[in-house]
Parts: structure tokens; sequence; C-alpha cells
């Protein structure tokens, strides 16, 4: 199984799992009913203090707490509602956009450009 990530929608950073080698940092999932779960270690499966990313999706449009049918609506073409990713619950008010995904999974971060000082040895 691959992870699942995305960009925080108020800052843009990418939600980095436990097992990358970038640190975590405090996650918040909002609903449009006005409910959050918090996470400050995320795993990188989609689960944020507890509750499934694709489960609440799934649950946001309908469709029960079915995390692949969740997953499914995600990844087609129909229009649908998503939570929100936040880093700051208090300074968001929740928008009916999904999170941007993050392409490197949380994980697969490219590795940092060495100084041309470095090079020099």
């Amino acid at each position: 199984m691959g992870f699942f990530s995305w960009h925080t929608q108020d800052t843009g950073r990418s939600i980095a799992n436990q097992f990358s080698n970038e640190p975590t940092f405090v996650v918040f999932m909002l609903d449009n009913k006005g409910n959050s779960w918090v996470e400050d270690n995320y795993e990188g499966y989609g689960v944020f203090g507890g509750k499934d990313f694709y489960e609440l999706l799934a649950e946001m449009n309908g469709l029960g707490s079915d995390r692949q049918l969740g997953i499914d609506l995600a990844f087609s073409d129909k229009p649908y509602i998503s939570p929100n990713l936040v880093e700051s619950k208090v300074r968001w008010d929740y928008i009916e956009e999904e999170p941007e995904n993050c392409p490197h999974q949380g994980y697969f971060y490219p590795e940092d450009d060495i100084d041309d000082e470095d090079e020099d040895y």
C-alpha cells in the first residue's frame, strides 16, 4: 500500500508522514458540519486523529462510512465535497475545495541539493 498525503490548505505545506526524513506537525481535518480531528504524528495512510480522510469524504457525500467508496469518488471525475486539511483551525472556515495532493506522498521528498562549498573537498 502506498502513502496518501496532501498540502495544507492554509499554509500550503506538505503533510509529511512519520516515516519520512521531514518533521511531522499538527494538522486539523475539518468537515463541512464544524467537526474537526487533530493529528500530530501523521502515519501516511489518510488517518487524522483517528478518522480516515476517505471515510469522511464518503460520509460528507452521502456514501456512508465506506473508505473505498471515498477513494473511488476522490479519484473520479464526479463532483464531490471534501474534508479540509489545515494547520490552524482557529484562522480557518471550511471551504468547498479539496486539499492539493502531495506529489511526494508525504514521504518521497527529493534530497536537498548539496551546497557548492560541500562539493569542494
